[in-house]
């Protein structure tokens, strides 16, 4: 076997393809906005996003210390800094446009890429019979909500012509519609369908906008209310016999996010471990 000269990647049929800055950091001289963004998932989505180049804006609401280490871990021995926290209730529509404002003002105009990490779920489970209306409206308002007034934004603010996408955080139990998960699974239905429709509302802007549900994710909210049975259990019904980590669905969203990602468009992608 012939070696590969260095610095080339093999492809098919034996040709050889340049690994270029492009192909090592894809989203080099791109800015992306994350809220939900200091932790769990959506902190290992900025860190896989910062690691393909963008830029980061990390939105998150509360404690500012989980937003602050993860800043000073992803701009530790940068020339320039290239992410920032910016603190922002995703349930305002004040706040949500003054947190593109603020992206805008310190990585410049262009904005490129949105994700709505952020949600919440009540850690009680409760049956639909026994919700109450305020666990039902703090659900509905970050997860439905949030997501609504941060993809409107988003939508009137990427870039058109290439390179602009929303990918938003939907849930696999949509699908697997587990007890106790009435109101959460509804107000990620209700994502799912907003994502889809405003893919193709977006037609001719060359924007994208896309869903990834995951299943059970080893996060603080998944752990909050359960047992070490019912986590044991969870994890021992999945195909693969774990829980899924953030690290699972971070290389997703870097896809999507990608110039490799545009053909994919208007869709909800599960990730699972084959959970669902």
């Amino acid at each position: 076997m012939v070696p590969s000269p260095p610095n080339f990647k093999v492809l098919n049929g034996g040709d050889f393809k340049p690994v270029t800055a492009t192909t090592l950091r894809p989203l080099e001289g791109r800015v992306a906005i994350v809220t939900g963004g200091s932790g769990g998932i959506g902190g290992e989505i900025c860190r896989h996003l910062a690691s393909l180049g963008a830029k980061v804006v990390i939105s998150y609401v509360g404690d500012q210390k989980p937003a602050g280490q993860l800043v000073a871990s992803i701009n530790q021995n940068q020339a320039q800094p290239q992410a920032v926290a910016v603190e922002s209730d995703v349930t305002d529509p004040t706040q949500v446009g003054a947190l593109f404002d603020e992206a805008s003002r310190v990585f410049g105009p262009n904005l490129h890429i949105f994700v709505a990490a952020a949600g919440v779920q009540d850690p009680k489970y409760p049956s639909m019979a026994e919700t109450s209306v305020e666990s039902w409206e703090r659900v509905f308002n970050t997860n439905a909500k949030g997501t609504f007034l941060c993809c409107r934004e988003a939508a009137k603010r990427l870039v058109r012509g290439g390179g602009g996408r929303i990918i938003t955080m939907s849930s696999s139990t949509v699908g697997s519609l587990r007890p106790g998960y009435s109101t959460y699974s509804a107000s990620k239905a209700a994502i799912e369908v907003m994502t889809k429709v405003l893919a193709k509302e977006l037609r001719g802007t060359r924007i994208t906008a896309n869903a990834v549900a995951p299943g059970p994710i080893a996060t603080a909210m998944f752990f909050e209310g359960k047992t070490e049975e019912r986590i044991r259990t969870v994890a021992v019904e999945n195909p693969m016999q774990r829980l899924g980590e953030p690290r699972d669905v971070a290389p997703m969203v870097g896809f999507l996010a990608s110039d490799a990602g545009e053909w994919v468009n208007g869709q909800i992608i599960r990730l699972n471990g084959g959970y669902v």
